[in-house]
């Protein structure tokens, strides 16, 4: 069994890393760092994960214990992750690191800069990780040692778009992205925002224009993209809705054919004719997707479902794992939905 230790654990990605991991054929949690919850039993926090961790305890985070595991998964908030990596790879353990944060996925520091307002404090270390998108970016993976796990937002948008794009099938300028996330994506803490009486029949449009996730879409995708992401009443999933101009001539049979061409063999990715719904992947790593040429209007409609803790986060993080372990990429991980 492969040795794991979850930094940030106790937060709503590190619970799911939890679950996931604790029915997983060749992996084994033997730290749990969360440190506002430090001495607190997993089962405690959540009930849910008491019967697979009867005698886990949060702890403190610690280099030399986290080091010491064979995975690492990061699930910490974004700018984090940056400080605590150099000092793990400075351990020389040799582990394998999955960051779930936004801290290594983009390939130039000056972006990040840009869009997350403050200088990169590790930018030596972000050309060491692979782009952790399997369908698109598995190539990436050959002798890396550490993966940036997209966020659920950009893998949604760039499954649905990055195949079209590739394809020469639309414009890669002027792209409309609209994506709705269920309120775990906000995180464990409360929020004035993301209460209950403030998110219930209500849904609402937010980072206007200037969104983080923005560059990350555009790098993924390959396209330039306005993005604007909505909160919607529900506690998982992500829906995105992308609007593009073909390049020519086309229906939604080519469409949905450039898909299939896209994603054939690839267990996690569902296209068809249906339209997406985000209770359909909840609780899975997968992602459904299907496609449409409006012939009246001219554009392309491109969508994407997905679970925004499954494949939009943890799920994905392992996905990913099980990859760099050379293990199959679908160990420890459902492509069925729970339903209703």
């Amino acid at each position: 069994m492969l040795s794991v230790a979850i930094v940030g654990a106790s937060g709503y990605t590190g619970a799911e890393l939890l679950r996931i991991v604790g029915a997983h054929p060749a992996m084994s949690v033997v730290v749990a760092t969360g440190d506002t919850q430090a001495g607190v039993a997993v089962g405690d926090l959540y009930p849910h994960l008491g019967s697979a961790y009867p005698e886990l305890i949060f702890s403190s985070y610690d280099v030399d214990a986290v080091a010491g595991a064979e995975v690492v998964f990061l699930a910490l908030p974004h700018g984090a992750s940056q400080r605590i990596v150099p000092r793990l790879v400075a351990a020389g353990t040799g582990a394998k690191i999955v960051d779930l944060a936004a801290d290594f996925r983009l390939n130039d520091a000056a972006v990040y800069e840009q869009w997350y307002g403050a200088p990169h404090e590790a930018p030596d270390q972000m050309a060491s990780f692979a782009f952790g998108l399997p369908e698109i970016y598995r190539e990436t993976f050959a002798g890396a040692a550490a993966v940036a796990a997209p966020g659920c937002y950009p893998t949604a948008a760039a499954l649905a778009l990055a195949p079209l794009v590739d394809a020469g099938a639309i414009e890669p300028s002027g792209v409309i992205v609209d994506a709705a996330s269920g309120v775990s994506g906000a995180g464990r803490p409360a929020k004035p925002h993301t209460s209950f009486c403030a998110v219930d029949e209500d849904f609402t449009a937010y980072g206007l224009l200037d969104h983080r996730h923005t560059p990350e879409i555009q790098q993924a995708s390959g396209a330039e993209v306005l993005f604007t992401p909505h909160l919607a009443p529900m506690n998982r999933g992500i829906l995105a809705t992308c609007y593009a101009r073909p390049t020519g001539a086309c229906d939604t049979d080519d469409l949905l054919a450039i898909y299939r061409k896209a994603y054939a063999g690839e267990p996690f990715v569902t296209v068809s004719e249906r339209s997406p719904s985000t209770k359909a992947t909840l609780g899975s790593n997968s992602a459904h997707l299907t496609a449409r040429h409006d012939a009246r209007t001219g554009w392309v409609m491109a969508l994407c479902a997905l679970d925004n803790l499954g494949k939009g986060a943890s799920g994905q993080a392992v996905q990913c794992a099980n990859a760099l372990c050379g293990l199959d990429e679908t160990a420890g991980l459902s492509t069925v939905g729970v339903y209703p």
